[in-house]
């Protein structure tokens, strides 16, 4: 860890974050809005259709919920794509997008490693992750409270869909610093892991929407996140431990590569 270059990141990054972290406290507002406005209501209505059902039970959440209604929120493209700025764009520009500007070897000129370089680049980013998720959830939580709802969950399960649904958002921030060191400008690492995140959502989509595909959802990231679950107190460990590995392997992988890349700006 190297503290002027966190500092330099916090700095460099504080007006995103604070345009993210006040999106994201507004949608987890939301969601309990929904669900406490409309959701017993439209339940009623779609009961007796079974494939209106289907497709409202998106993502493994359902509007018929409180748990469900916070589940929706947690895999619906906006907060996804709020959190990808950082899990995404943050490690595309951090290394790739420094070294096609020719600054990245004016940053190690200084007394600071590669290796330094990357774990402090990691961890502000898993630190701005977590503290966005966290606001979600603090939302949803004070909306549901303020709505009189908040009796349908247990309060004492946030915590570990906070961590799930972290784990899964480093995954991918991890995988973005490893393609993001493996080239030498920001479109082709942009490409694999934007592919990557996009590949797992819509495989999850499918599966959650297509019975007779549910067997390939076992092959997204983001089915080992199913935050209505959690919040019912069945947080499987397997799937910490899987969201876990992919975290290891592609920080192993940065590890290697980086200390070995040449990082002379490409010409």
């Amino acid at each position: 860890m190297n503290r002027v270059y966190l500092r330099h990141l916090v700095a460099a990054y504080r007006v995103r974050f604070v345009i993210c972290a006040a999106a994201i406290t507004l949608w987890g507002l939301l969601m309990p809005v929904v669900y406490a406005t409309f959701g017993k209501s439209l339940a009623r209505a779609l009961e007796n259709n079974p494939f209106f059902s289907q497709f409202s039970q998106f993502g493994g959440g359902d509007l018929f919920s409180l748990s469900g209604s916070i589940a929706i929120g947690f895999i619906h493209p906006f907060p996804i794509a709020l959190l990808g700025v950082f899990a995404i764009g943050y490690p595309i520009a951090t290394i790739a997008g420094e070294r096609q500007r020719g600054t990245l070897e004016v940053i190690l000129a200084r007394p600071i490693s590669r290796r330094s370089l990357y774990a402090t680049a990691f961890v502000v980013g898993a630190i701005f992750l977590g503290i966005l998720m966290a606001l979600e959830l603090i939302g949803s939580v004070a909306a549901s409270a303020a709505l009189g709802v908040l009796g349908e969950i247990s309060v004492g399960n946030v915590p570990a869909l906070w961590l799930n649904g972290w784990l899964l958002f480093v995954a991918f921030l991890a995988i973005g610093f490893a393609a993001s060191i493996s080239f030498d400008r920001v479109g082709p690492p942009a490409g694999i892991t934007l592919a990557v995140v996009l590949g797992f959502y819509v495989i999850d989509v499918v599966a959650s929407i297509w019975p007779d595909a549910r067997w390939i959802g076992d092959y997204s990231l983001f089915d080992y996140v199913r935050a209505k679950q959690v919040l019912g107190g069945t947080l499987a460990l397997g799937d910490i431990a899987l969201l876990g590995a992919v975290v290891a392997i592609a920080v192993a992988i940065a590890l290697y590569v980086f200390p070995r890349r040449d990082i002379a700006a490409p010409s």
